[in-house]
């Protein structure tokens, strides 16, 4: 009881400002050896920062004073407030983590060199900036999980003094701390922390709307002042009655979340305020059940919103009893039951690990074991996600999900979010689990994978061997830990089996120029390797498979340094594919140019098209050129072969079957028309647009020469694009 009434002095006081004052509240619960060893780290940053100011023209070593002073409130160990006091000198002050070793210790100088390793490198976008950083502190986390104990109180103090900044960098600063640090401080059960860090944030983002929540809140307040007096005094009596001594007060909601519901729920803000909230304090996990009897039998629970959390704990260490009742006048009134210790963890998290050991020194409770499982969980996605991108996306997911709680065969309680699936619970168990799975079993009957779990059901995963993840699972998963491994045995598979099919396509165009892979000297693999800027042969053959690299392409590259090397010496792979229109690899004519022989032509690899020839002055393949790595130098053969495509426009005068004419006249040259389109340009001319099928353009040319013949034809051009 002291303990708790202790804290709450502590939360409301407001950041010591000199290092007495901080030395009488650590009088309280550190040694005076480890008292002393705070001060020393005090008095050695602020020699350190001796000069350096903060933007409010402050001394420096007041942020860190401050800092030090919120882990002080939440009764941090001696070694997190001497981090604290020193976590910005090896950045700052250019003094060596090998120097605050020698001074404080190796534990010490970890953490501060945790700490300021967060901050220390620069990206090109912010996204991808939060995302590393996020990479390092995972990391860091592994390493001790202090690190992001500091870290929060650093950025606390830090919004906490946001006003002095500049309005963008205010904001960047308030959306980073509301995507980012108000989930990690939620996930590791630190509620005040996570309040202050939305509310602040909230207020710097929108500071119209939190203004205006701010002051319905304080109206509604005054106008519930006598109802609540009224429930607050029939619980305290009832409880009074049946012998319970207990703290009764009224839950405040804080601003970020009623907004939150507003938006979300699409409600009113007089709908949310309507719900009455109270908090029952009592001395033991037993006085909890009783009370929550008591209260039963004051005022009728609503069905289905009674939540055992003692019994099943959230994930992040978070214990109470949570029922809704029908109160006086109908009114819905939630009530939340817990211990002293309970209220400390849920304030607290993961810091209330330091407060309550035992003697031997390991903590009362699993809120620090289930934290390092988060933190260990956090690596191993870390290690399989692809890039720093995908990897915040899943821990995004992660971040403290409403909890559904279902149990294994042997009935041990497996926790997972909202929405998981028998997938998510697959890999959940084990990731060799997930790979197998075909199938599952929900409370004893077959279910299909995608099925949304709920709370209380018993799950059975089928494996089989040699089954594999399905691509489609992805539509339906939910935890990172899932998504994560199946995405990285999907890259595997699809590396795999790329590489073969590349390899079957090169063989079949090295064969037909008469060489294969075999036969390839390494002097041609790595030049083709030097010229595409690819590390390994595998990867080329990789390339080929997924359709990135045409198989022929590379094959002439591959043999291009024979005969043809004397010729062009400087660069063989830059000499013209040459075309000779029957080729046996995927060669497409472009649409929008269509180039025919002797035209001055270009290339641009296709995934699904193969090579696609345009010409040279085609607006498409200017766009291409920007895209050198794509791009292909073309040539006509000498003995080119095959009909090609050419579009041309025609202006003539309205007259009876003219279309007729010139269709009779084109099919007489030996050319087919493959597309035909009128327009009218006005009231006695057309506009003919007309696709055929030529050898060259000599032949072009010829069928040109005989449409211009026709009487009623005024002017006939090859149409440009």
């Amino acid at each position: 009881m002291h303990q708790y009434s202790f804290f709450q002095q502590q939360e409301k006081s407001p950041d010591s400002h000199s290092i007495d004052s901080l030395g009488s509240t650590l009088d309280s619960y550190l040694s005076p050896e480890q008292v002393n060893l705070v001060k020393r780290a005090y008095y050695y940053a602020e020699q350190a920062h001796e000069g350096q100011r903060r933007r409010s023209g402050e001394p420096y070593v007041t942020h860190p004073l401050a800092v030090a002073s919120i882990l002080a409130n939440m009764h941090m160990d001696h070694q997190s407030l001497m981090a604290a006091m020193l976590h910005d000198v090896i950045e700052d002050t250019g003094i060596s983590k090998k120097a605050l070793s020698e001074q404080f210790g190796e534990t010490v100088a970890e953490l501060v060199d945790g700490v300021s390793k967060l901050t220390q490198i620069e990206f090109q976008s912010r996204a991808e900036a939060q995302a590393e950083n996020f990479q390092k502190m995972a990391l860091a986390m592994a390493r001790d999980i202090r690190v992001i104990l500091v870290k929060l109180a650093d950025r606390l103090h830090n919004m906490r003094t946001l006003g002095v900044l500049k309005p963008d960098k205010r904001r960047r600063i308030a959306k980073e701390t509301l995507d980012m640090y108000a989930p990690i401080a939620q996930r590791l059960g630190m509620h005040n922390i996570r309040v202050e860090f939305e509310d602040l944030g909230f207020a710097t983002l929108h500071p119209m709307r939190s203004t205006r929540i701010q002051a319905a809140i304080k109206t509604a307040r005054g106008s519930n002042t006598e109802i609540v007096a009224q429930i607050k005094e029939s619980i305290e009596a009832c409880l009074e009655q049946e012998g319970h001594s207990a703290i009764v007060m009224g839950r405040e909601k804080h601003l970020y979340s009623i907004y939150k519901k507003m938006r979300s729920k699409k409600k009113s803000f007089s709908e949310i305020m309507d719900l009455y909230a109270f908090r029952i304090i009592v001395d033991s996990v037993d006085t909890c059940y009783r009370v929550l009897g008591c209260i039963h039998s004051l005022y009728k629970p609503v069905p289905g919103q009674f939540k055992d959390y003692i019994a099943i704990p959230k994930a992040n260490g978070y214990q109470s009893l949570h029922t809704v009742l029908f109160g006086m006048h109908g009114l819905p009134i939630e009530i939340q039951i817990r211990t002293y210790e309970m209220e400390e963890m849920a304030n607290y998290g993961i810091a209330a690990h330091w407060l309550y050991k035992t003697n031997d020194g390991q903590p009362l409770n699993g809120s620090h074991t289930r934290a390092r499982q988060w933190v260990q969980g956090l690596l191993e996605m870390q290690q399989r996600a692809g890039d720093s991108m995908e990897f915040i996306e899943n821990v995004k997911i992660d971040l403290f999900p409403d909890e559904v709680y279902v149990f294994t065969p042997k009935g041990k309680i497996m926790e997972l979010p909202q929405g998981a699936t028998a997938v998510d619970f697959a890999y959940n168990v084990h990731t060799d689990v997930g790979n197998s799975c075909v199938a599952c079993r929900i409370n004893r009957r077959l279910a299909p994978l995608s099925q949304h779990l709920e709370s209380g059901q018993t799950i059975e995963i089928i494996t089989a061997s040699g089954a594999q993840p399905n691509p489609a699972w992805l539509n339906f998963v939910v935890t990172g830990k899932a998504r994560t491994n199946i995405r990285h045995f999907l890259k595997n598979q699809r590396t795999t089996e790329s590489i073969a099919l590349g390899r079957r396509l090169l063989e079949k165009a090295l064969s037909g120029l008469g060489s294969s892979i075999e036969q390839l000297t390494d002097k041609q693999r790595e030049r083709v390797l030097s010229d595409t800027g690819i590390n390994s042969f595998d990867q080329v053959l990789e390339e080929i498979g997924l359709g990135n690299r045409v198989s022929f392409l590379t094959a002439h590259q591959l043999l291009s340094d024979s005969a043809d090397e004397t010729n062009n010496a400087e660069n063989p792979s830059h000499q013209p594919l040459m075309i000779r229109g029957s080729e046996g690899f995927r060669v497409n004519f472009a649409r929008c140019c269509y180039p025919i022989p002797g035209d001055p032509i270009v290339g641009f690899i296709s995934s699904e098209k193969g090579i696609v020839v345009h010409t040279e002055n085609c607006h498409n393949s200017i766009d291409f050129r920007d895209n050198p790595e794509r791009s292909v130098t073309l040539g006509w053969d000498e003995n080119v072969d095959g009909e090609f495509s050419a579009e041309l426009t025609i202006e003539l005068e309205k007259s009876r079957g003219i279309i007729a004419v010139l269709a009779t006249k084109i099919n007489s040259l030996d050319a087919n028309i493959e597309k035909i389109g009128v327009e009218e340009e006005g009231p006695r001319m057309n506009s003919v647009s007309v696709v055929v099928g030529v050898h060259s353009r000599i032949h072009l040319a010829r069928i040109m020469k005989h449409i211009r013949s026709i009487k009623a034809v005024i002017k006939v051009n090859r149409a440009k694009h």
